[in-house]
């Protein structure tokens, strides 16, 4: 056994995540941990990696075990190149050149019997980086950045100059160098574009360690794992097989604990009025009393709560003119002398759904930036079109101390308090998130906060960056339903094709304006 967790008990204030749960992992077991947003995954993965510690339970990990951790909010420093980052994986390695170098130097002063056993370490530490393919690291650091796009960037890159994307890629090539022996990957594809999802999914179903994954990229998900951890109301149960897997035997035996409940109740209710009507009469009393004690006896089947379902209504604003917006010769960029884009004509007109996709860095969040005017363009220009009601959602927002309730009262002052607990009721919020600061939520609760402010406010253009990041299943469900029922338009940035196929209308593809596309 890899990792045994027992008796796992956590919460934050009044809030309890994890109630008396256990886990274990198995050399070679490829998992997959899912649930709703806020059931507590990022959180479970945090105690396991001794990041957060638990109120109650033990965490033991096997000795010698190594862990890596793909932590999307790792510190990268100033001045440290792509190569540097990939390359720190082998650190131990390097370590124990190092040892050598200094073993030999120590020779110089040594007795004839101490260079013997010098020479005998000396000989350990060169099998051991012979074994662990020392010389062939650069072979390899280029194998796996080729892999995940990183080469064209340039290994000589600052990982500080890089997008979210391309920082994720980064910290995930070194993980996979590191090679571990178990991986803990906390939703991997959120900034990954196609082409390289479809090769981590190659190389995790050939991965012969042990990894636990999140992610709620249900197909990806479906193609990698072969057991399921599911959280749900404090709880964790395991399922043998793929999500789909799962998923039947989890509908199965909700469907048989509802039965058993109904049928209970049942029986439950012919008790009570049996008792009611029969412990006053001295012919019937010790029946009555009787059947009291088999309703004391009982073991009473709860059913868990039910948690609120997201609903998505967009409420839109008057029609705009046809032309929604218009680019001539637009460069977009932070750098005159190192733009993102060639020259960019483009034009979206009334009704149209539209994906920008491409590779990550490749300037897909800075468009849209430019064309709300966020981020003045490098040259050429943009023109909108006349009565835009403008509703953008943004990829990454700074944490904020407010409340979710201050957070949504800021945004429509004139909204009762009841009005804004139902706003954000209706984006399946419960009332312990609704009266929670923004910042301790998950990044699924996060999203629907924005995606609330985003519905209560009238549009006739949507610009999307990457909204189901962090979305678990059920909410993105929801919110492609309502994207296709919208009347306005929509422009929208995504890295999954099954949830933006049915939406859009036309695809841009923005590697065809690209200075680094090849």
């Amino acid at each position: 056994m890899i990792l045994n967790v027992e008796n796992l008990t956590h919460g934050f204030g009044d809030r309890a995540i994890f109630n008396n749960v256990s886990f274990r992992l198995l050399a070679g077991e490829h998992i997959g941990l899912v649930g709703a947003n806020g059931e507590g995954k990022s959180t479970f993965m945090n105690i396991v990696t001794g990041t957060l510690a638990p109120d109650e339970g033990k965490v033991e990990w096997n000795k010698h075990v190594r862990v890596g951790y793909l932590d999307q909010h790792a510190v990268l420093e100033k001045g440290m190149t792509i190569e540097d980052v990939l390359k720190s994986a082998f650190s131990y390695l390097f370590d124990m050149e190092q040892n050598i170098n200094e073993i030999y130097e120590s020779m110089a002063d040594a007795t004839d019997d101490e260079i013997a056993e010098m020479m005998e370490e000396v000989g350990t530490l060169q099998d051991m980086l012979t074994n662990h393919d020392f010389y062939m690291i650069d072979a390899k650091v280029e194998q796996v950045a080729r892999a995940l796009g990183l080469l064209e960037l340039g290994l000589d890159h600052d990982v500080t100059d890089l997008s979210g994307g391309q920082r994720t890629k980064v910290l995930l090539a070194k993980l996979l160098l590191e090679k571990p022996e178990i991986l803990l990957l906390d939703e991997p594809t959120n900034y990954l574009d196609a082409e390289h999802i479809e090769w981590l999914k190659r190389y995790l179903q050939e991965y012969e360690n042990a990894f636990i994954l999140i992610s709620h990229d249900i197909p990806f998900l479906n193609d990698v794992v072969n057991i399921i951890y599911h959280m749900e109301n404090q709880e964790l149960n395991r399922y043998v097989g793929n999500y789909d897997k799962f998923l039947e035997v989890y509908e199965a035996k909700k469907a048989q604990q509802e039965a058993a409940y109904r049928k209970q109740q049942q029986e439950i209710n012919e008790l009570k009025d049996f008792v009611a009507r029969n412990k006053a009469r001295v012919a019937t009393r010790n029946m009555a009393m009787s059947r009291q004690k088999k309703l004391d006896k009982m073991d009473v089947i709860e059913l868990a709560k039910e948690k609120p379902k997201p609903e998505f209504y967009f409420k839109e604003a008057r029609t705009p003119g046809k032309m929604l917006f218009e680019t001539e010769d637009l460069v977009i960029g932070y750098d005159k002398n190192a733009p993102l884009s060639k020259p960019i004509n483009l034009r979206m007109e009334r009704g149209e759904k539209i994906a920008i996709i491409g590779t990550n860095g490749i300037g897909k969040s800075t468009l849209l930036k430019s064309l709300l005017g966020i981020v003045p363009a490098l040259s050429g220009k943009v023109e909108l079109g006349d009565y835009l009601y403008k509703g953008y959602f943004e990829q990454e927002m700074a944490g904020t101390d407010n409340t979710c309730l201050e957070e949504i009262w800021q945004e429509f002052p004139g909204y009762s308090q009841y009005e804004v607990r139902s706003a954000l009721a209706k984006c399946g919020l419960t009332t312990k998130h609704i009266e929670s600061k923004v910042r301790v939520l998950s990044g699924g609760e996060q999203a629907k906060v924005r995606l609330c402010k985003l519905i209560n406010r009238e549009t006739n253009l949507l610009i999307l960056d990457e909204p189901t990041n962090h979305l678990d299943v059920e909410a993105k469900d929801e919110l492609k339903r309502a994207l296709k029922e919208y009347h306005g338009s929509v422009l929208l940035v995504c890295h999954e094709p099954e949830f933006y196929s049915d939406i859009v209308t036309k695809v841009w593809n923005l590697e065809e304006f690209s200075r680094l596309a090849v």
